[in-house]
């Protein structure tokens, strides 16, 4: 890369930062509020699903699954509107970092699981093979995502902004 062209993609950084900022705030947002919308309805299952990972007695596993799902909502609306985004990013990595630790205990110890990320898991069935590496690394590419905004929470369309006074959308003449 020569000098003109990284001068010129460092120039164009503080342009994109935000709107890839906008983007991972709201892809992220989607993500807990699809998983957390899946396991509302059967809060018995999320916590037989925590359970399966046989890191902890069975009654913590099921209040932990039954508060899951309450967690996961509250951090899609926070992030879908842009409050308490560097907080509701850094719940995000903590939570995901915990998620990537159990899928990765659970295939190091043999268990055969459905991570339960996304509604019913649990034992699978005698047969079907557990899929933890594309869990792996899909928690990975979303902990990415929260990363972002750990570091950079503000975006565009989005309550914190407003509250400190950011116009909607920055003007690119600044």
């Amino acid at each position: 890369m020569t000098v003109t062209t990284a001068s010129r993609a460092a120039a164009r950084w503080p342009r994109l930062r935000p709107w890839l900022g906008t983007a991972a705030r709201l892809g992220l947002a989607a993500v807990w509020l699809i998983a957390g919308g899946a396991k509302v309805g059967d809060l018995a299952g999320s916590g037989r699903a925590v359970n399966a990972y046989q890191v902890m007695p069975y009654d913590l596993a099921t209040v932990i699954g039954a508060a899951l799902p309450f967690v996961e909502l509250a951090l899609g609306v926070l992030l879908l509107l842009g409050l308490a985004t560097r907080l509701a990013a850094g719940v995000s990595t903590a939570l995901l970092l915990v998620f990537i630790a159990g899928i990765a205990s659970a295939w190091a110890r043999g268990l055969a699981i459905d991570c339960g990320c996304f509604g019913s898991g649990g034992q699978l069935a005698a047969g079907r093979a557990p899929s933890y590496l594309p869990e792996i690394l899909r928690d990975l590419g979303f902990l990415v995502m929260a990363g972002f905004l750990l570091i950079w929470p503000r975006t565009p369309f989005s309550v914190d902004g407003w509250l400190a006074g950011d116009p909607p959308v920055e003007d690119e003449d600044e």
